[in-house]
């Protein structure tokens, strides 16, 4: 069966299947260890999440040519996910041909085991994977202890020089809460806005002794998370007062003063979207340029 060359990404779908397309919701996990994020770099033989989900999908529908997915949050090289979600538009013909448990039986068959989808169905009118997410949820692990590092752990907990002021970050944490220009934080990218609404960034100790950041926002811009993390390390092994995060906030330019944490630390742990029903406005609300509303 031949695919159109319809455009796949951020198009609504019918969700009847009447306009020939429907648009199937994926829930995924996967291990960032040995990918190079998840995006498709063209030209590049690198392996990427993307990648190995598309070549998975042409794969098992036996189609000729890629079904591009949408995602919530394009993570970077090393980067974790338990809770990702993407969005892929199916030919009608295609998903009549199949049922959702047995292409997500197929489709988990196929692709490796630092990869799974947890789940696949028909998403609902209006759904879009990065436009309509009210919020991302993303966690740092941390271990301050040298003699209680777990090897094990590697992977995704990231080893520093301790113990952490855990009290005085989440001061200076504080500090970024609300709506505000993120430029401080972010790798720019040319036309694409740095203002971000931070809903939540604390820190915790658990008890096994890892101290966990947890940051959540509408969306985030490049290198945020890793960014704001990095900048209240410093925080925490003293190397900067507390009033420092906020004043490079205000500053609104990058600087090199602002360390960018490991990428093998961070998961990204959840994408929450508004009920179905909200769905369409919640979309066309992201769409719509965020802008600081004058003091």
């Amino acid at each position: 069966m031949s695919v159109s060359s319809r455009s796949f990404d951020n198009e609504p779908a019918d969700p009847s299947g009447d306009g020939g397309f429907i648009r199937l919701r994926l829930d995924i996990s996967y291990d960032g260890t040995d990918f190079t994020g998840w995006a498709i770099q063209q030209g590049s033989e690198l392996r990427t999440v993307q990648g190995e989900i598309e070549e998975a999908l042409a794969t098992v529908l036996r189609v000729p040519g890629p079904l591009r997915l949408t995602v919530a949050g394009r993570t970077d090289a090393g980067v974790h996910a338990r809770g990702q979600v993407a969005h892929v538009d199916l030919p009608t013909a295609l998903w009549k041909s199949t049922t959702g448990k047995d292409l997500l039986r197929r489709l988990n068959g196929r692709i490796s085991n630092d990869v799974r989808i947890r789940s696949l169905r028909q998403a609902a009118s209006g759904f879009d994977a990065r436009f309509s997410p009210l919020a991302r949820l993303y966690r740092y692990r941390i271990c301050d202890d040298f003699e209680n590092f777990d090897p094990l752990r590697r992977h995704d907990v990231v080893l520093v020089k301790g113990p952490l002021d855990i009290a005085a970050m989440n001061k200076a944490a504080a500090g970024l809460v609300g709506l505000r220009d993120f430029a401080s934080f972010c790798r720019r990218r040319e036309g694409a806005t740095t203002i971000r609404t931070l809903m939540r960034c604390s820190f915790s100790r658990t008890d096994d002794g890892l101290v966990v950041a947890t940051v959540e926002a509408d969306a985030f811009c490049h290198s945020m998370v890793r960014s704001v993390v990095g900048a209240l390390l410093d925080v925490g092994q003293g190397r900067r007062p507390v009033e420092w995060v906020e004043q490079m906030a205000i500053a609104g330019e990058r600087t090199s003063a602002i360390q960018v944490a490991p990428a093998h630390g961070l998961t990204l742990e959840s994408v929450t979207y508004p009920p179905d029903e909200d769905l369409p406005a919640q979309a066309e609300r992201t769409r719509s340029r965020r802008r600081l509303e004058p003091s």
